[in-house]
């Protein structure tokens, strides 16, 4: 019985010694990396799948944030050394398991010191144990609902948000619709100004999509807003025929159509609206369709839809912004053939945010590198920050951006819609307007 004690006993100290040299290798590795003059940056994206349209845009919007940073020399580290961002990309394929996957290896066998990316919210929030479990400081730039740093089931204190979320734009755009598009509405056929404007909704069935239909209600409730919910439809991620959920919502008659789609979605349910359904009204997207794909995809079909947006391949807000936007566009189109999208100029930040951390940090320590990120307040780099300043709030870890809408216009020339923004007042470039073939519901 004694040797069998201490047969166990042996065993134990053996466990003992591996775990702990296996920390020490780990950490050792993380020393090194940064010794030897390079700081690892993780990119989550989907490169395959559903959403890979958006994930190429996020990696290679990625590549030209740190080419830019290391051809200025790079971040300058605790002890005066200058390290190159080496970027790895970990494809989530779209999927939850794949999301799970490319964490873990990104995580454990790359050895990052940070992660930059996450587009789907169901996709990111599979494998937001993961980041908690190892304490990676996470930029997340795509997913967009707020269970991303909201949720109290796991530590979310080294995830940060740099990406409105869904209860941000939504309200945002549902705003919108109550202030701009009820008014053209009520103007163009002399309704009433009581009369409310009827709102369908076509909406992903994930976190993201419920997100999304979760702060229009709200923000209808909470602002007693002249907006009647006619129809509320949903679909599976990746779908591609909509016109069961279509035909619905024209049976309801309404006046406004807003879309909680990606950009592979939307095109399609918008053209199958129009071209298929007969459905003349006005379709509004969420941000992420800001994509140049998708304006190729709609075609004649997109003239007269609306955006919410912060960044476009073919706009910008009047100011200073956009020379850095335009810098970035052509630094992206010279390499790429084509423009960036939302998604990507919010990752192309986010590498650069990650390199003010560690830089303010001055080492790769991860958890000195979170409170960097705590501390944060770094100039806007591309996109409009509220106080023109990157920072994130005490509570949820969550930017803050300046919004905008964009309406649509088909340019038979090219074959493709263009975006102009039509609101707010201080940053649109022209006028919204009810296109001529649109049709109001009910009176």
């Amino acid at each position: 019985m004694k040797y069998q004690v201490l047969f166990i006993a042996v065993l134990l100290i053996m466990a003992a010694l591996i775990a702990g040299c296996t920390q020490q290798a780990a950490t050792q590795q993380q020393t090194t990396s940064a010794s030897q003059g390079v700081i690892k940056v993780g990119v989550i994206a989907s490169l395959t799948g559903p959403a890979s349209n958006v994930g190429t845009s996020m990696w290679q919007s990625a590549q030209v944030a740190a080419a830019k940073i290391n051809a200025a020399g790079g971040v300058t580290l605790k002890d005066g050394s200058k390290a190159q961002i080496k970027l790895i990309v970990g494809d989530d394929e779209s999927t939850q398991t794949g999301g799970q996957d490319a964490a873990t290896k990104l995580i454990t066998d790359d050895n990052v010191d940070i992660l930059v990316g996450g587009y789907s919210s169901a996709v990111t929030s599979s494998y937001e144990q993961t980041i908690a479990e190892y304490k990676v400081p996470y930029i997340v730039t795509g997913a967009s609902s707020p269970i991303i740093t909201h949720r109290t089931d796991i530590n979310t204190s080294y995830i940060f948000h740099h990406c409105p979320t869904t209860d941000t734009y939504g309200q945002y755009t549902t705003t919108f619709i109550d202030q701009v598009v009820r008014q053209a509405i009520n103007n163009k056929y002399g309704f009433a100004a009581s009369r409310p404007v009827r709102l369908a909704l076509l909406y992903q069935d994930t976190a993201f999509g419920q997100g999304v239909q979760k702060a229009v209600n709200n923000t209808i409730t909470n602002n007693n807003l002249n907006i009647q919910l006619v129809s509320q439809q949903s679909f599976t991620m990746g779908e591609s025929d909509f016109r069961t959920q279509l035909t619905a919502i024209k049976a309801a008659n309404p006046d406004v159509v807003y879309l909680a789609a990606f950009p592979n979605e939307g095109a399609p349910a918008i053209t199958q609206a129009r071209r298929d359904i007969g459905l003349n009204t006005i379709f509004l997207n969420v941000e992420n369709n800001d994509n140049a794909q998708f304006y190729k995809d709609l075609g004649q079909y997109g003239d007269g839809a609306v955006i919410e947006s912060r960044f476009s391949p073919y706009t910008a807000p009047v100011g200073t912004i956009a020379d850095a936007q335009n810098a970035f566009k052509q630094s992206y189109f010279a390499t790429y053939g084509t423009y960036p999208d939302m998604m990507g100029a919010s990752t192309y930040e986010g590498v650069f945010i990650a390199a003010q951390a560690i830089g303010n940090a001055g080492t790769t320590d991860k958890a000195t590198v979170r409170q960097a990120l705590v501390n944060l307040n770094m100039p806007q780099v591309i996109e409009a920050m509220k106080n023109q300043t990157i920072s994130f709030s005490p509570d949820f870890r969550e930017s803050s951006f300046d919004l905008w809408m964009e309406q649509l216009s088909y340019n038979a020339t090219i074959g493709e819609t263009r975006p102009s923004i039509v609101w707010p007042d201080n940053l649109k470039t022209t006028g919204f307007t009810l296109p001529s073939r649109y049709t109001a519901g009910s009176a």
